[in-house]
This record gives structure tokens, C-alpha cells and sequence, in this order.
């Protein structure tokens, strides 16, 4: 990783929970602004830190400590590659259903899909949600390093424990302003054996239509998903998985009868599953010149593909999970590119997205874009969030200016 005026300055790692406290402890007793990361593959995602920050690492903390297969738990050490457990669970046809973050090559590098305690610490869900929820409600029990050194755990390794506080919502989604995770219990599932997905395409309406429907019938794909991988080319994509073949066939002969009923083209496709597939344009595989991530209502996902403000962007593509309302825009890296998209532009999507009772957060913007939007707005309940700050990190020494709910 690269230093910055904004980013961290350097690596501090260990490969035990104790030696990393004992780093804290001393950052803590200086009063060092510090940045967790896990693999740093996406420590430019979100807001600039506003202070120059000693980057602490969790990477050498990278074991499998338990999987209770029969219990359909797994309890790992947060460093450990997302790419690494998916394929350790895989081997006891068990995994995790969570989606890969955007811009993995798993089959390529492994480690592009970043660690598991970066992926619980971002929260971020994808089209996996339709059918297994997002990611704090696969965890079950957590570990954590406080920002003076301090261990503390919430949870337990068992699905109906409830005991003490719940830090592990608290922590998902906090994006490492709160404490450092280094120890998680997750929820694990049976691979179901038989996998298919299916393409329908059509006109926008038709395909809301059938998607409408879909969610009001008793289907329970693993993923319905809205996408743009070429040029104003929406489609939406289904990943369905079952005991047997037969069954997913049914379920396929179904789904495509009701896309005759609504005028529409269907295609099967093949899934080894059960996670689904990096489909991104060739170009995507570099750094994105603009990434957003939007949550909104599932049913007004249509009009945002409709509006003008989503239709002017030039060399866009979208995933957007069509039972959740969560997903994915970037537009695409190109030397010779010169329509970038600008600030107004982003600014006017956001604002619309904002009126349809939905939001967006930046991930990633241009360094050339002219004066850095915000990536995320402030919350209604900011004075809330800014007050645990407070209780975590008294010394306000972690991830300085990247607190999710508070505008930098």
C-alpha cells in the first residue's frame, strides 16, 4: 500500500491478538491517529482520514480457529482472506453467503476480495440478501481491540447465544471508527447441490412487472439482481439453487412462463454457484473512476433507471439487487475516456435517489474531480452516532473524518 498526505504512513501488523493490543496500547499513550485495516485493498474506499494515520493490520491474524461443521458455525481470526475461508469451508460442502465486494477476482487473486473482518467492518450487501440476508445477521459473536489496547467480546459461538451487548451490529458497517475487529462467529450454510440462473430481458416496465410479481409469489431465488453491463442494456439476472435438479428445472420452466406472460426474452444460464459470479467489463478490473453504492426502496428502482439523472451518466454499469433495493454503480476506467463523470453530475443522482427515499454513498471519486463530495451525508441521528464515537475512542483516534453518518 502507498502512503498519502491523507492516508496512513505505514504498516503496523502482529501475528497474535496480544502483540497487536500491545500496539494499540502504545498509539493510545501517544495519542497517534490510526486506521485498521485487514489486506488494505480497499482503504481508499469511503472518505479521506483527515489526519496523516499509522495504519494497524489485522493480516497476520489469519487462522481458522474453529468450524463446527454440525453446528453450521465457524469461528476465524479477522485477517483471514474472504477468498481463503470460502474455499476451506467449501472442502466440508458448506459456505458463507456473502457476497463477494465489489471488484474481487477470486479465481484470479484470491486476495482482491479482502479479508473477512474488512468485509463485517464495511457491511456491505449485495444480491445474496435476497434470499440469506446481509452480513451482520450472519454473525453470531465478535472480537475486538478497543482503541487503547483493550480486548473485549460480544456473542459467543453458538446461534442461540445472546449474551451481553450487542457490539456486533454496532461494529458491522462502522467502517473501523469504532474499534478494531479481530475475531468473528459466523453463520454457515449446507452448498445446496443443484444451481441454475436465469436472464430475462425486455423493456424496463415488462421487467419491473415480472419482478413485482416474483417478490409477491413464493420463489425464493438466491439472487435477483439488476444489471447494466453494456450501454443502457438493463436485464435482470437470477441465481436459483435447490436439492436436486428437477427442482431447480420447475423453478426455471415457472419463472420463464411468467416472462412470456409480460413479453419478455429468457435465457437459462449456467452457475456452478453457490456464490455468484465476477461478471465485470474487462475495463472494471482497474481502479473505477467513479464507485457508488445506493440503497433504495426495491420498487423504485425502476424510475431511477428511467431518470434523466441515471440515463446522462456515460460509460456507467450497475448491479442492484431487485428484492433489497442495494447495490453497486461505477463507471468505467479508459485512458482515452474524456466524458468523467463531473461532481454536478453525481450530485443531481444523488439528490434524486434522495427523493425516492433511498441514498448513496461514494466510494470512490477521481482525485482530478475537483473538490471531493462528500461520501456519505449526514444521518438524522448524527448527535447519537458522534456520542458512542465518544464512549469508543475518547481520544477521536481512529479513522478521523471517516465516521459512517457524519459528512466529513
Amino acid at each position: 500500500m502507498s502512503s498519502s498526505s491523507n492516508g496512513p504512513t505505514n504498516i503496523l501488523s502482529a501475528t497474535t491478538t496480544k502483540a497487536l493490543a500491545e500496539h494499540l496500547a502504545e498509539l493510545y499513550a501517544e495519542g497517534t491517529p490510526w486506521l485498521a485495516c485487514g489486506l488494505g485493498t480497499r482503504l481508499d474506499w469511503g472518505p479521506p482520514v483527515h489526519s496523516p494515520s499509522q495504519a494497524v493490520s489485522v493480516s497476520g491474524l489469519k487462522r481458522i480457529i474453529d468450524h463446527a461443521v454440525d453446528d453450521l458455525t465457524v469461528t476465524v481470526e479477522a485477517g483471514l482472506p474472504l477468498a481463503e475461508l470460502q474455499t476451506a469451508l467449501a472442502e466440508k460442502k458448506q459456505w458463507l453467503p456473502l457476497d463477494w465486494p465489489w471488484g474481487s477476482q477470486p479465481n484470479t487473486d484470491p486476495n482482491s476480495a479482502g479479508s473477512v473482518g474488512g468485509l463485517v467492518a464495511r457491511g456491505l450487501a449485495g444480491g445474496l440478501r435476497q434470499r440469506h440476508l446481509g452480513v451482520r445477521d450472519q454473525l453470531i459473536g465478535i472480537g475486538l481491540l478497543r482503541s487503547d489496547g483493550i480486548a473485549a467480546h460480544a456473542g459467543g459461538r453458538v446461534v442461540k447465544n445472546v449474551a451481553g451487548f450487542d457490539l456486533m451490529r454496532l461494529l458491522c458497517g462502522s467502517w473501523g471508527s469504532l474499534a478494531m475487529i479481530t475475531e468473528l462467529t459466523l453463520r454457515t450454510q449446507p452448498i445446496r447441490p443443484a444451481h441454475s440462473s436465469l436472464n430475462i430481458e425486455g423493456k424496463i416496465p415488462n421487467l419491473e412487472a415480472w419482478r413485482t410479481e416474483l417478490m409477491r409469489s413464493s420463489f425464493t431465488p438466491e439472487y435477483c439482481d439488476w444489471v447494466d453491463l453494456e450501454s443502457d442494456h438493463w436485464q435482470l439476472q437470477i441465481g436459483l439453487a435447490s436439492v436436486s435438479d428437477q427442482a431447480v428445472n420447475d423453478q426455471l420452466n415457472s419463472l420463464q412462463a411468467l416472462a412470456n406472460k409480460y413479453q419478455l426474452q429468457s435465457e437459462r444460464q449456467s452457475w456452478r454457484g453457490p456464490l455468484p459470479e465476477q461478471t465485470l467489463p474487462e475495463a472494471s478490473s482497474k481502479a473505477p473512476h467513479w464507485l457508488v453504492r445506493i440503497g433504495l426502496p426495491p420498487a423504485q428502482i425502476h424510475n431511477l433507471l428511467t431518470s434523466q439523472e441515471l440515463v446522462g451518466l456515460s460509460s456507467w454499469h450497475w448491479r442492484i439487487a431487485a428484492g433489497s433495493g442495494i447495490g453497486d454503480g461505477w463507471q468505467t476506467y479508459s485512458t482515452e475516456q474524456a466524458t468523467i463523470s463531473t461532481n454536478e453530475q453525481l450530485s443531481a443522482l444523488r439528490n434524486y435517489v434522495h427523493q425516492l427515499d433511498g441514498k448513496l454513498t461514494l466510494l470512490r471519486q477521481p482525485n482530478y474531480s475537483g473538490d471531493r463530495l462528500p461520501a456519505w451525508l449526514d444521518a438524522p441521528s448524527r448527535p447519537l452516532i458522534e456520542a458512542v464515537k465518544q464512549q469508543f475512542d475518547p481520544k477521536q483516534q481512529l479513522a478521523r473524518g471517516r465516521l459512517p453518518g457524519v459528512s466529513g
